[in-house]
């Protein structure tokens, strides 16, 4: 007997709700539809549902995107690295807690090498004709970040080789929930041809009809709810040998128009109503300048240098995406200003180092690069501004008004993405220091709330 198993999934969603009515009525209506036929039919999501730059997810904590997992039908997640790093440990222990599906991680441990309780590093699961799958998840290994939130991470193709050695001989088909990439799912498919699909996120490719590495299936279902992925598995059930696979993306600007036409605005709306406490009042209100210095980015720069001690900081203008109000100031215009995911670093560096850092910041390019990933969600660099900072007229530098002695070591306060290397190299081999969990944008709050007047009682 020929048996097709129809798995569904979705991949880095990154809290962008504008298709998930249509995502949400294709699930729930193919589920549905297969299981009235006698086919088994499994919902899959490969992680970064949660990103907290949408107003919905921050005032939730994650938890309303949970919701609407549960909602959708859900079978098994995985997690990927904007729910394991962007959230305090206790806040990411309670996320799934009122979940109706598995979450699957095999490589995230507590410090003492235990498992969290909140997660399985697999799952077995079985088909109506009593086919057994083995599901192993793993994410992309950001071991300072988790390191520094109170997390063990582990390298997740070894820990995905050591499971399928456990389940080959328990299951007839295996597959992965992978957050680790395009390039370690290739890998992963060479060094373990037991493995029957992966299905991919965190790199964002899109495979419309899936790769084949050996016997080895790779999906991919793009970003942002632009896809969803359908993968068809025809097994034989009788011999437990797989017959076909097949993979297939469907375009969300294609699937059924829902009536949920201003679904996203409403989640906006509920974020703004949970965030709408006002923490402090603002006399005057200040705009954001992108290509030049101003009154924000100055009081931003200042919250930096207090938060660290640091000796001079360095961020970009493009962070602000919007400005701050007159008035009383609430926790959603904070978020609506830096809603990244960015976390702050010290990092050390000699003076010469800095020296260099500062003369290619001074590049004419730099301020109109549109950059994309790095945790910015904004859409170009903008100016580079440094505080506590600057050339004198013969061209030294000088930090308090002091020269920079070239082999002295200096902090320097910035943004974590600028410590991966793409703009300064020197950041990525520096020593260095993330603050977590705090984001820039609780940094800012923090010192205005300090440095402003209480909010208005009125």
């Amino acid at each position: 007997m020929i048996e097709t198993i129809h798995f569904y999934h979705t991949n880095d969603l990154h809290s962008h709700f504008q298709h998930w009515p249509k995502i949400r009525h294709l699930l729930n209506v193919r589920k549905q539809w297969h299981e009235e036929e006698g086919e088994s039919c499994f919902l899959l999501d490969i992680g970064d549902h949660v990103d907290r730059s949408h107003p919905f997810t921050e005032g939730t904590f994650g938890k309303g995107n949970v919701q609407l997992l549960n909602e959708a039908g859900y079978d098994l997640v995985t997690i990927g690295n904007n729910e394991g790093i962007t959230m305090h440990k206790d806040r990411l222990s309670e996320l799934y807690e009122q979940a109706n599906f598995d979450v699957i991680v095999c490589n995230l441990y507590e410090k003492d090498g235990s498992r969290p309780a909140w997660l399985k590093p697999y799952e077995i699961i079985e088909t109506k004709t009593g086919v057994k799958i083995g599901v192993i998840g793993a994410t992309a290994a950001f071991t300072p970040f988790y390191e520094r939130l109170g997390w063990t991470i582990t390298p997740g193709r070894e820990e995905i080789r050591k499971q399928v050695h456990l389940l080959k001989d328990q299951t007839d088909l295996i597959i992965i929930l992978s957050h680790l990439g395009i390039h370690e799912d290739e890998q992963l498919a060479e060094e373990c041809p037991d493995i029957d699909v992966i299905f991919g996120a965190h790199t964002h490719h899109v495979l419309h009809e899936g790769k084949q590495v050996g016997d080895t299936l790779l999906t991919g279902a793009g970003k942002f709810g632009q896809y969803v992925g359908h993968v068809m598995v025809e097994l034989d059930s009788d011999q437990k040998t797989i017959v076909d696979k097949k993979a297939i993306l469907y375009d969300a600007n294609e699937l059924d128009e829902s009536s949920d036409q201003n679904y996203d605005d409403e989640l906006i709306n509920k974020g703004h109503e949970l965030l709408k406490k006002p923490l402090f009042y603002n006399g005057t209100a200040m705009k954001k300048e992108w290509f030049s210095n101003s009154k924000l980015s100055s009081l931003f720069g200042q919250s930096l240098l207090d938060c660290t001690g640091a000796d001079c900081a360095l961020f970009n203008a493009g962070i602000f995406l919007d400005g701050l109000p007159e008035g009383n100031v609430t926790a959603f215009d904070i978020h609506q200003t830096l809603p990244h995911p960015i976390n702050l670093t010290v990092v050390e560096l000699t003076g010469a180092e800095l020296k260099e850092a500062y003369l290619q910041s001074l590049n004419a390019d730099w301020p109109a690069i549109e950059i994309k990933g790095l945790g910015f969600r904004g859409s170009v660099m903008g100016k580079l501004i440094w505080c506590n900072m600057k050339l004198d007229e013969e061209k030294r530098l000088l930090i308090s008004g002091e020269h920079v002695d070239p082999q002295k070591e200096y902090r320097l306060a910035t943004l974590d993405m600028f410590t991966f290397g793409f703009f300064f190299p020197s950041f990525q081999r520096a020593p260095k220091i993330y603050y977590m969990p705090e984001f820039i944008r609780d940094i800012f709050a923090d010192y205005l709330i300090k440095t402003k007047p209480e909010p208005s009682k009125q």
